[in-house]
């Protein structure tokens, strides 16, 4: 039990909100995946994937943004589901999201030297092992160690600080995004986006299951509401406007790339944005600063990730639903250092295994994302019947309706990781994930219930 009153400084404003969330949604993937998105859908395929995949996600954000007006506090999807549906419930939803946010990080640490090896193709060096399909260097675990340090250590020191980074960072790929986007639609040929359609609406469907995935940070802001210094009833509108203006920029990027580049330049790409800026201003230079901004796309999403995370693992020990060490704030810098620390330590541990766990660690978190959005729009739901009265400066018109579609959206997204599905989760390597982080969940939460008693 905690008995000091400790409290979150309030100190984001409207500007460094956006940033931490959009910053969160636009990673790496951006960068990397956008002509395998090409390849399988064909541009109209693709860009309708992520129309129709975005608004999906936009709906679910929706039952976010009243919820977080009406409870600005720390933590969240633990926060609403705690008291809509009660403890076990919250717990079972607040450790799913959990998973989901520690994988961000925890897959960045792998991705940054990878990223980092199209800048310095020598830079494998000191070979360690091997780890299914993929050799693990000293060098490259190097750098991920040391990525996962320092970005763990500026969320340590402060939010502010932090956010700062964020919103430099995030100004950094937008400008180069930007460009490359101003390029493409100057330079670029409108024959070049021929295929429209590939593989019909199976191709579609192949980069429509991404979409989630690609969207999953803009609850970075429920998150954080504490230390978010706006008033609640626009805390709201930030959050669908920044998922909105991500699901923009996917869309824009993916037209721009495929005026850039035709489909059979596409298919020997090696990283098709970066091969696309190089073509549209005629310089290889060009396409390594594409790699930078990817790598800022990192940055952000690791940041946005450590920050949310930590808060969540907060919120929860703060309601006894994990030890109570992870409740504890730093007497200076006034952060959930232990929860930082913890994150911080599984992302040191990760480049140790490869860039093979890379799909691995994403599916399994997209999974684990996927359950709580469905309860967390369960929750709307039930609050909307259980405490009609509730203050909610920001209530949705059609309330119940656009509840129960984000729960029928999170259903069928759910379904399609499960057995049977063209996108199943990979046996054994993806479930032992989902099954041991579902273990350690059980042990948390019996050593949360013991120390509960004496208090």
């Amino acid at each position: 039990m905690i008995k000091e009153i400790q409290t979150f400084s309030k100190v984001l404003a409207r500007r460094e909100v956006i940033t931490l969330s959009f910053g969160a949604m636009i990673g790496w993937s951006w960068v990397l995946l956008t002509g395998e998105w090409l390849q399988r859908a064909g541009t109209i395929g693709a860009i309708s994937a992520m129309v129709i995949g975005g608004i999906a996600v936009i709906f679910i954000s929706l039952t976010y943004a009243e919820l977080v007006s009406a409870m600005p506090e720390a933590g969240g999807e633990h926060v609403y589901t705690h008291r809509a549906l009660g403890r076990l419930p919250s717990f079972i939803c607040t450790w799913a999201l959990i998973m989901a946010y520690v994988t961000v990080p925890v897959f960045e640490s792998v991705a940054l030297p990878t990223a980092m090896e199209y800048l310095f193709p020598d830079l494998r060096i000191g070979l360690l092992w091997r780890v299914v399909d993929s050799n693990v260097y000293a060098s490259m675990v190097m750098v991920g160690v040391v990525g996962a340090i320092l970005m763990s250590g500026a969320n340590y020191i402060g939010i502010r600080f932090a956010a700062i980074l964020q919103s430099i960072i995030t100004i950094v790929f937008l400008l180069i995004g930007l460009s490359f986007i101003g390029g493409s639609m100057v330079n670029g040929d409108i024959q070049n986006t021929t295929p429209m359609f590939t593989s019909g609406v199976g191709g579609a469907m192949s980069v429509l299951i991404m979409v989630p995935a690609l969207l999953v940070g803009f609850d970075v802001i429920p998150q954080s509401a504490e230390e978010i210094n706006v008033p609640p009833e626009q805390i709201g509108k930030l959050l669908v406007f920044s998922v909105s203006l991500a699901v923009l920029w996917y869309v824009i990027i993916t037209l721009a790339v495929s005026l850039a580049m035709d489909h059979t330049s596409l298919a020997d790409a090696d990283i098709a944005t970066a091969d696309a800026n190089a073509v549209v201003w005629n310089s290889q230079i060009a396409g390594k600063i594409m790699i930078i901004a990817g790598i800022a796309g990192i940055l952000t999403s690791w940041n946005a990730f450590i920050l949310g995370g930590s808060r969540v693992i907060y919120a929860m020990a703060k309601s006894g639903l994990l030890p109570s060490a992870f409740a504890k704030l730093h007497p200076k810098y006034k952060t959930p250092y232990l929860a930082i620390l913890m994150i911080g330590g599984l992302s040191c541990i990760s480049p140790f295994f490869g860039r093979t766990i890379l799909v691995w660690i994403i599916d399994a978190g997209s999974f684990a994302i996927v359950i709580a959005y469905g309860m967390v729009a369960f929750a709307f739901l039930r609050l909307r019947i259980k405490e009609p009265d509730m203050q909610r400066p920001f209530k949705l018109r059609y309330g119940m309706t656009i509840g129960y579609l984000a729960l029928l959206m999170s259903i069928g997204l759910f379904v399609i990781y499960l057995p049977g599905s063209p996108s199943a989760l990979l046996w054994p390597y993806e479930w032992a994930m989902v099954l041991g982080w579902i273990l350690l969940g059980v042990i948390f939460y019996w050593l949360a219930s013991r120390q509960e008693k004496p208090a």
